[in-house]
């Protein structure tokens, strides 16, 4: 082996390794990668699947790029066929045309059937709780419109059930992804963009503001928690006992441009994130995104109707508790 050819030899490998370091200083957890839910898992699974689809054409064509340059290059003795006016091959045409066209298919399959999939409920046998997300400059406020509480760059939810968000903004076009749990969807001025997303195992999840909006939209970030049912009830007990209810005043200061701390509130004013979305809409119909959710089939039907009764109890209580306070 030739000096030089050591040489390059060695850079080779050497930047390799050096690649491979850097590389690993990116982090240990890969959260499109990691899926925690079933929204996350069906989008995984067509990223696998259009990787292999896509290695299908390039590793081949990477091979033979390599195989023709050492093939065909120019060198003494060189025993390659010259045949200048060759230009067309039947055969040819058929594998380079016929190959890709098969594999967009199968792509679009894929893709158009897990596309429908993910408009739906990921559990049909659980009703899916609703949560209001709205982007604010620059920051996440969040409507339980079932449980009568807010949060700001908080998010709360119980594992093993859906949750059907409906997603506005009142600020320049952002857009809410929590990697782990699944895609991100625009958040616009006047539109109610719609959101399932599930959390099969208790953790906290980051979550971001993957859409540029602005000088700070960088530290748009919040936090999702994800437990048990019961710990959920819990947690909104103890939101409602421990924390003020939002005015439309706090609301209007909320909205001003600048960072916010984690903010919980015990109640907030009645239709505020549909006055967000009509205030901007122009007479567009939102009902199709903002209607009610069907009810769950099968044994969980009961259960789920012994929770509303439950929720509209206590919301009851909490209004009755504000109309005396005023008395």
């Amino acid at each position: 082996m030739s000096g030089g050819k050591m040489l390059r030899q060695i850079h080779f490998w050497i930047l390799a390794v050096v690649t491979t370091v850097l590389l690993s200083g990116c982090g240990s957890e890969y959260l499109v990668l990691n899926p925690k839910g079933p929204v996350a898992e069906t989008q995984y699974n067509l990223i696998i699947i259009s990787t292999i689809l896509c290695a299908v054409i390039i590793v081949p064509v990477l091979a033979l790029t390599a195989f023709i340059v050492f093939r065909y290059r120019d060198k003494p003795g060189n025993k390659a066929a010259y045949k200048p006016e060759w230009a067309h091959n039947t055969a040819l045409e058929a594998i380079w045309w016929g190959i890709p066209v098969v594999i967009i298919a199968i792509l679009g399959y894929f893709t158009v059937r897990d596309t429908y999939v993910l408009k739906e409920s990921p559990n049909k046998e659980v009703a899916p709780m609703t949560i209001q997300v709205t982007a604010l400059d620059w920051k996440w406020m969040f409507t339980y419109p079932e449980q009568n509480i807010a949060t700001v760059n908080h998010l709360e939810i119980p594992v093993g059930v859906p949750v059907h968000f409906q997603i506005s903004a009142e600020a320049p076009m952002n857009s809410f992804w929590v990697p782990s749990l699944g895609g991100q969807v625009y958040a616009m001025a006047g539109m109610a963009t719609e959101l399932y997303l599930q959390a099969d195992e208790p953790g906290e999840y980051a979550g971001f503001s993957s859409n540029f909006s602005g000088e700070k939209f960088a530290h748009m970030q919040f936090k999702v928690v994800a437990k048990p049912k019961e710990e959920f009830d819990q947690w909104v007990k103890q939101v409602k006992g421990t924390s003020p209810a939002m005015t439309k005043e706090d609301y209007n200061e909320l909205k001003k441009q600048g960072l916010s701390e984690t903010k919980l509130y015990s109640a907030f004013p009645e239709g505020l994130f549909e006055e967000i979305v009509e205030r901007y809409s122009h007479g567009h119909d939102m009902e199709h995104v903002m209607q009610k959710q069907p009810a769950p089939t099968g044994d969980k039907a009961n259960e789920t109707s012994q929770e509303t009764q439950q929720s509209t109890d206590m919301s009851n209580m909490h209004g009755m508790d504000h109309s005396s306070m005023k008395h």
